[in-house]
């Protein structure tokens, strides 16, 4: 492909080289640049894109896979709009909550890509991940005024666990990661952390969700679930969150004190959310009942 112009993006958490480019014709397209050493994880990460876009998922697409003088590359559809998470806390109240839905609905259908017969099971695995964030928490200088509420809360739910399924995982799906375009058409983008694993801890991120609209973490579970919200998920969803929400304040210490900042607020409204982590419903959660606003089918 030939581009006749690059612009870097500079937004984001990954190490991928980002740019806005386009081609001979006018047509825009997202480049990203990774070392050549990732090579066989960028591959994968791409044929497994491809994989999803098959399913009609709203997206990026996957346009193109190489290397480069400069490494690893993949070009995708470019979307033209605006995060999710700056439009949707401007939308009404049934148009957040109708994002949300939708994000659950095509969380769902992300989700029936099976995971490969040889993954590890998942007990095994996640408590092993686990122990090793309660570890680096317990040695970490800086801890949350509650933060033991979050190893209790592990620690008694470890059994939870057992077998659950596993399937492919978008990797770090919330509303920092989805896109509004100019249509008013929910997108999801960034799949660079896809993986295989429980899907009810593809939730663990909502967090961020919940933070920016209520509504649209709300609608997210319902329109996952399309019915009732099992009471094994919140129970479940709590202790992903907790797993999280600890590794997350050692996570962010390179980053500067802004983001240590953010995790410990980030930790004070879990702690409120879930009562200190003793109800598993968080209290930011609207039941597919109770918005007046929701059309009845």
């Amino acid at each position: 492909m030939n581009f006749v112009s690059r612009e870097p993006i500079l937004e984001g958490w990954s190490n991928d080289k980002k740019y806005r480019v386009t081609d001979e014709n006018g047509t825009r397209f997202l480049l990203r640049i990774s070392d050549i050493t990732q090579y066989d994880k960028k591959r994968s990460e791409f044929t497994m894109m491809q994989r999803v876009a098959v399913l009609g998922v709203p997206m990026c697409l996957p346009v193109d896979f190489g290397t480069c003088e400069e490494g690893v590359y993949s070009v995708l559809s470019w979307i033209d709009g605006e995060s999710a998470e700056t439009r949707i806390p401007q939308l009404s109240e049934k148009e957040q909550y109708a994002h949300g839905l939708e994000s659950g609905r095509i969380l769902r259908t992300i989700h029936s890509i099976p995971a490969p017969a040889s993954q590890e099971d998942w007990a095994v695995r996640f408590n092993r991940k686990m122990d090793t964030k309660i570890r680096n928490y317990n040695e970490c200088p800086i801890k949350y005024p509650k933060g033991q509420a979050f190893i209790d809360y592990i620690n008694a739910n470890r059994h939870l666990l057992e077998g659950r399924p596993q399937t492919y995982q978008h990797g770090d799906y919330h509303i920092g990661n989805m896109m509004i375009d100019r249509s008013g058409k929910l997108f999801i983008i960034d799949f660079n952390r896809n993986d295989y694993g429980d899907p009810w801890e593809e939730f663990n991120r909502i967090v961020w969700c919940a933070q920016k609209s209520p509504l649209f973490a709300s609608g997210m579970v319902t329109g996952y679930f399309d019915g009732p919200v099992p009471m094994a998920f919140w129970e479940l969803l709590a202790l992903y969150i907790s797993s999280n929400t600890l590794s997350s304040v050692y996570w962010a210490i390179p980053f500067g004190e802004a983001s240590v900042n953010t995790m410990l607020n980030q930790a004070n409204d879990v702690l409120t959310w879930y009562d200190d982590m003793t109800n598993p419903v968080p209290t930011w959660y609207l039941r597919e009942t109770e918005p007046a606003f929701v059309e009845k089918e």
